[in-house]
């Protein structure tokens, strides 16, 4: 056994002194008060005092480049920096190489994630133009969901027939989750700062050709069929003010339509390309301070659901060029719970909210198994973070594969401390432990 004795747990809502009880892999026990002597004298006792203890992060989309992009990054590595941050289960995305874009192929991935992964796992399957006879064999009690680009990104899988589309919406029986930029938008963009700049335009204009307008059209678009068909719709990674309008006010459970918000869209904004570049390239783009504030108002009011990371990897020299030539994407997971406890220190969002949206929300949207919550027979995983413990992000601590962060220099004034998965301690004090993760299961 067990004990994470004297914390400060922060869970649904509330955040109060307390003790946790592990055993075989799961939480037997929640003290709020004092713990029965016998139950000290027969655990392994962690001294938690002064420190807060969270549900682990669930991280619904990442890119972790297994198969075929491992010089980017791969499942071992990155669910190893996941678990140094304080995320303790993944969702993976299907655009590596091959594409994960039939039962065969996502089987082969779960086979990966089973030899590999350091954090609990799932992987989403991908949605083309003509594998509608493969997305309907998909089983949704083992499978996180099915991924659909309506707009181009990496790996070639913009779905732009609206045939295809309007059957996968109608007939796809599981949540279907959507990257949403307007690819006719984005090549009338592109082709006028060709016309200006060839292909060297600076990175200040990235947010003005994967604007705005791209990305609300393409997830309003997304919005109208879901409702038309009554789909379970998860919008990924939203990135504006305006498509905050399509989404409703309601508790979780009664939602068909949900959506995403990724760190790097609360922390930066458009100002901030003069200082970090390339660095903060992603699809959608970082976009106006009013678009960020706009976004962290939609998640306390509840019309956004979940926070994630959208962690896209890239080498060094893959992020070197400007606007049309960089690769989009950045790496982020590892970071990405301290990001939000620093927000929350800044007094934009609660701790408590934070613990809601990356851990509460994701396990209850999902309808993981037991996993997400810190309750008497979930599976323990868990996070202690020292609340008071500055830590800053160099290449001494960078776990990525990839080797940089757009984060280099931050510093922090939290410190993910250890981290339990499974009820084992996968994580601690810097020291990565040889635990592997499970397989996510879904309660639908």
């Amino acid at each position: 056994m067990i004990l994470i004795h004297k914390a400060i747990i922060i869970n649904e809502g509330l955040s109060f002194a307390g003790s946790v009880l592990i055993e075989n892999g799961r939480i037997s026990e929640i003290y709020k008060g004092e713990v029965p002597s016998g139950i000290l004298d027969r655990s392994t006792v962690i001294n938690a005092e002064g420190m807060w203890l969270l549900p682990g992060a669930i991280d619904d989309q990442v890119h972790f480049r297994e198969p075929g992009l491992t010089r980017k990054g791969d499942i071992m590595s990155e669910s190893r920096a996941a678990i140094a941050g304080g995320v303790t289960s993944f969702m993976e995305m299907p655009n590596t190489k091959p594409q994960t874009t039939t039962i065969d192929l996502l089987e082969q991935k779960f086979e990966l994630g089973s030899e590999k992964a350091y954090a609990n796992y799932s992987f989403y399957m991908g949605a083309t133009n003509d594998n509608m006879a493969e997305l309907r064999k998909v089983n949704p009690k083992e499978v996180c969901g099915v991924k659909v680009f309506m707009g181009s990104s990496t790996g070639n899988m913009l779905v732009d027939d609206k045939k295809v589309l309007q059957s996968i919406f109608a007939e796809v029986d599981m949540l279907i989750a959507t990257h949403c930029e307007k690819e006719e938008v984005i090549r009338e963009n592109i082709a006028g700062y060709k016309a200006i700049y060839g292909e060297d335009a600076p990175i200040r204009y990235h947010p003005l050709i994967r604007s705005a307008e791209a990305c609300y059209r393409s997830s309003a678009e997304a919005v109208e069929l879901a409702d038309k068909y009554q789909t379970r719709l998860h919008i990924l990674h939203l990135s504006t003010e305006k498509e905050i309008s399509l989404f409703d006010i309601k508790p979780l459970s009664e939602k068909k339509i949900t959506g995403e918000v990724c760190v790097h869209h609360l922390w930066f904004s458009d100002e901030d390309y003069s200082k970090y570049g390339t660095r903060i390239k992603w699809n959608p783009s970082v976009k106006t301070i009013q678009d960020r504030d706009a976004l962290m108002l939609g998640l306390l009011k509840d019309k956004l659901d979940v926070i994630a990371t959208d962690h896209a990897p890239h080498l060094w020299e893959e992020k070197q060029g400007g606007a049309l030539k960089a690769a989009s994407g950045g790496p982020l997971v590892q970071h990405s719970l301290q990001m939000m406890l620093e927000l929350a220190k800044s007094g934009k969002i609660t701790k408590e909210q934070v613990v809601n949206k990356m851990c509460h929300a994701p396990a209850a949207m999902f309808k993981i198994h037991k996993r997400g919550y810190i309750r008497k027979g979930y599976f323990a995983d868990l996070v202690l973070v020292n609340p008071d413990k500055p830590y800053m992000v160099d290449q001494s601590n960078i776990l990525y594969k990839c080797k940089w962060s757009p984060l280099e220099g931050e510093t922090f004034s939290t410190t993910i401390e250890k981290t339990f998965l499974n009820g084992k301690l996968a994580f601690d004090n810097g020291v990565l432990n040889d635990i592997k993760g499970e397989r996510l299961l879904f309660d639908r």
